[in-house]
């Protein structure tokens, strides 16, 4: 109940623990529902089936019990057996079946389906006699010999029980013909075997819960525990804050690689930088494919010198674009105009540039009051 460093489990299995826990084949399990379903299935069999099962075993006996002078023979005697077991064998096997099948059955009302390959490997710490004598006087091991105090004298004195009541009527028996009393005698058995299957079932009714609560508590966890597995599942801080930094850094150099095909980059001039691209066949409006403060911002700024993208100094619209429009979104409408302005001012700079003339004039942008 306790961990080595003092700290009591209280904490409930989180759903990890449980999974884990049916992974190792460590699953709440009742005996004793096994064992009335069991019992239950063969006493169901046997009052369905019950007559012709028991002309097929006394006519078994009659086959089984005539010989005939070639018979008796020592090479025929072998033979002779083999074919009596086999034939009691499809006999009794319905039986066998109805017990196999409740077998498998039974646990998937308490644990449900539940197959493990790591329960069936060997563990050689189980044969510590150490750790043998420990679960020898553990209180899961009192608790097993207190319900098999209880099971033993419940069932005896249900069976205690029936044959008080049925005992003139057994008495009886030796007063019929042995045609009557055999029928007769397998009925008064097969009531009893009814009863004691409800006994059974009824401790059952009780060891279920206490099993599943049993299970529980031996995969409860401490505090120390909860907060290492979170630790574990999400990932500690430090570990996020790597992932973010790298997602970020990746984000950014993929923004900075689309910057040489901008339009026009528009600064504050130190603090904002947005660099936007505009394709008269392509788009509806211009959108915005990189932008930052600060150090992104004079990222976006050296490498829109170094490819010759022009820059722009309009500090509300640079503010305003950084602000309002994600990445690789269009400009929102109520900016057309002032974007649409400093296009115009690309423009008209690169032809400047390449045919002469007139200097175009860097334009006054004017915002809508919100």
């Amino acid at each position: 109940m306790a961990e080595s460093d003092g700290e009591e489990r209280t904490e409930q299995p989180t759903a990890k623990r449980l999974r884990e826990a049916r992974e190792r084949g460590q699953v709440p399990r009742s005996r004793e529902l096994g064992g009335a379903v069991m019992l239950g299935a063969s006493v169901l069999l046997i009052s369905l089936g019950g007559g012709p099962m028991m002309r097929a075993v006394m006519q078994w006996f009659k086959s089984s019990l005539t010989f005939t002078s070639g018979d008796l023979q020592p090479s025929r005697l072998l033979p002779h057996a083999g074919v009596a077991f086999v034939d009691i064998a499809l006999i009794v096997a319905p039986l066998f079946a109805a017990g196999v099948v409740a077998a498998i059955v039974a646990p998937m009302f308490v644990s449900g389906v539940s197959f493990s390959s790591k329960a069936m490997m060997p563990d050689f710490t189980r044969l510590n006699p150490l750790s043998g004598f420990k679960r020898l006087y553990s209180g899961q091991a009192l608790g097993e010999i207190a319900k098999a105090v209880i099971r033993v004298g419940l069932v005896g004195a249900i069976g205690w029980t029936v044959l008080r009541s049925r005992m003139p009527t057994i008495v009886g028996l030796l007063d019929e013909p042995a045609r009557e009393a055999i029928p007769h005698g397998a009925s008064i058995a097969i009531g009893m075997l009814f009863a004691l299957t409800f006994g059974m079932l009824g401790i059952a009714a009780i060891d279920v819960p206490y099993q599943i609560w049993q299970h529980r508590r031996q995969l409860k966890m401490t505090r120390e525990e909860v907060r290492q597995e979170m630790k574990e599942s999400d990932g500690s801080p430090e570990v996020k804050a790597r992932i973010r930094r790298a997602q970020h850094a990746l984000s950014n150099r993929r923004m900075l690689e689309a910057v040489p095909k901008a339009d026009a980059v528009i600064v504050n001039p130190t603090h904002y930088a947005v660099a936007i691209v505009y394709e008269q066949k392509g788009m509806r409006a211009p959108k915005v494919v990189a932008k930052g403060v600060d150090t992104i911002a004079a990222a976006i700024r050296d490498v829109a010198e170094k490819h010759k993208v022009p820059i722009v100094s309009a500090p509300p619209l640079a503010r305003a674009l950084y602000r309002q429009v994600e990445l690789n979104r269009e400009v929102p409408v109520k900016l057309y105009a002032a974007v649409a302005q400093i296009l115009s001012f690309v423009y008209q700079l690169k032809a400047y540039k390449r045919y002469g003339g007139k200097p175009p004039v860097r334009p006054d942008i004017d915002l809508p009051g919100e």
